[in-house]
């Protein structure tokens, strides 16, 4: 019965997600924000949504190691997962913004994140106001320093048509899946965890993270194998900044997040500063510029070894 509940949630999320997304960039146009900011700005923050949810309810619950772990996992699975499949389907160019601003900025968010976790065991109120104001201040420079006709694909163009009807519905049907689909797969996920014999971090990092990104991989993977242009990597970088700042940096403003399970700070959380760190010394050895598809076979296999690690390490 807990794994019907942790597919329902699944299903829920990824519906819940599409429908925010819609009525979110539908509402921009009503306000006549620009198509570039709304890609930015408004189409980020909604498909990170469901990981929100998902942390604010495992957290509002009593499972805080779920509420980190989904962000922790979530960022290991954009880059072994996600990135590695999709380079393995067709190389991928890489933009030079990526090592000016996208990755200086994805690592010191993330090395901040270790930092307040591991002073105090605990991401506290002002810790998330931090992290989010520095989400902000991010978004800022990055609109500043985007060109005028920067067209972002994220944002369809007949959503500036839709009727106020329309968009209200989409927001109560995205705001009732989200709900539901983040407390099914949590309870569920917890109720497996107990029953297999592992710790609920290791759900979090594993089962709940790459579930959502599920719908991020299939995207990807559809655009690859039809040749259009795959999922960027400033992109993929830009929403492991948002899982940190946003999903975790709003849930320790409704809730400080303890941490409960030690290997949230003694492993999983380097694999995370070792997945980010790696992409450097990848793009540019030995063809520079570009993730061919043997760096997306070493970046799944690196991946492999994360969850076989996680597992081993992880029974309770």
């Amino acid at each position: 019965m807990s794994l019907l509940w942790v597919v329902l949630g699944f299903i829920l999320l990824v519906v819940g997600g599409e429908f925010l997304v819609r009525s979110s960039v539908a509402l921009s146009f009503k306000f006549s924000i620009s198509k570039m900011v709304i890609g930015m700005t408004v189409v980020s923050f909604a498909t990170s949504a469901p990981e929100l949810l998902v942390s604010l309810q495992a957290a509002l619950s009593g499972s805080p190691a779920i509420a980190i772990n989904n962000v922790v996992g979530s960022n290991i699975a954009n880059i072994g997962l996600v990135l590695g499949i999709t380079a393995l389907v067709g190389s991928i160019a890489v933009d030079r913004s990526f090592y000016k601003l996208n990755w200086p900025v994805m690592m010191v968010f993330s090395i901040a994140l270790y930092y307040f976790l591991k002073n105090d065991n605990v991401l506290t109120a002002l810790e998330g106001g931090i992290l989010f104001t520095g989400l902000i201040t991010f978004l800022v420079i990055l609109i500043g320093k985007a060109k005028k006709d920067t067209l972002v694909e994220d944002v369809d163009d007949a959503l500036a048509v839709v009727s106020n009807f329309k968009i209200m519905l989409w927001l109560l049907i995205g705001a009732a899946s989200l709900y539901f689909g983040s407390e099914w797969l949590v309870e569920g996920s917890k109720e497996i965890a107990f029953s297999i014999g592992v710790s609920e971090a290791v759900i979090g990092v594993s089962l709940i993270a790459i579930g959502t990104s599920v719908p991020e991989l299939a995207a990807s993977v559809i655009a690859a194998a039809k040749q259009e242009k795959a999922i960027s990597l400033g992109n993929l970088i830009g929403s492991n900044i948002f899982n940190i700042a946003s999903v975790l940096g709003l849930t320790a403003l409704v809730k400080p997040i303890p941490v409960t399970e030690s290997q949230i700070l003694s492993n999983d959380i380097f694999w995370m500063l070792g997945f980010s760190a790696i992409l450097i010394p990848l793009i540019f050895l030995p063809k520079r510029l570009q993730i061919s598809r043997i760096k997306g076979f070493v970046l799944v296999i690196a991946y492999g070894a994360f969850m076989f690690f996680v597992f081993t390490q992880g029974k309770l």
